[in-house]
């Protein structure tokens, strides 16, 4: 019995010289690895056009049933999307996601990713249901906010070729 309480003693004593491993978790945030699935976003193009054009492969991809897209026309007075439709409605319930990433394997622009902000809190149930308004990403500083007014006939593919070369 002695024996026992000497060697917890002796471990007590070798750890308290080391340095703690402890991370301060507020103020330093813990990288996580490139693979990591985290929460969601909505991309936008560089000229700030949303890259979602309302298809709902990401619902139809999703094995909880998470998703929900509702579309809508685009008009050239109201631009939100370069194809013909775009996503008007667009929820995730984060209660329901297991963060499989099927639907950013679904998705034919790339408009839904799970990035790597793993801080996902709410206090209720009806704030565990993320909005396009809470999915969507900033505008890009040489882009101009959605709705955009285009002239007539300038977007006739669903997916353009917006990129920058790389």
């Amino acid at each position: 019995m002695i024996g026992e309480i000497l060697k917890g003693m002796f471990t007590t004593l070798k750890y308290m010289f080391k340095p703690p491993v402890t991370i301060q978790y507020p103020e330093v945030k813990r990288p996580v690895r490139y693979r990591f699935k985290g929460r969601h976003e909505l991309k936008r193009y560089d000229n700030g056009l949303e890259r979602c054009i309302g298809c709902s492969l990401c619902a139809a991809a999703c094995p909880a049933d998470a998703i929900f897209v509702e579309a809508a026309e685009n008009r050239d007075t109201e631009r939100f999307s370069p194809g013909e439709r775009y996503a008007s409605t667009y929820e995730i319930n984060m209660l329901r996601c297991i963060f499989c990433g099927f639907c950013e394997d679904a998705c034919p622009t790339q408009a839904i990713v799970l990035e790597h902000n793993y801080e996902l809190s709410f206090y209720d149930r009806a704030g565990a249901i993320y909005t396009k308004d809470m999915l969507i990403v900033d505008v890009p500083i040489n882009g101009s906010p959605t709705p955009q007014v285009v002239e007539p006939g300038t977007f006739d593919r669903s997916i353009p070729d917006m990129e920058n070369p790389k």
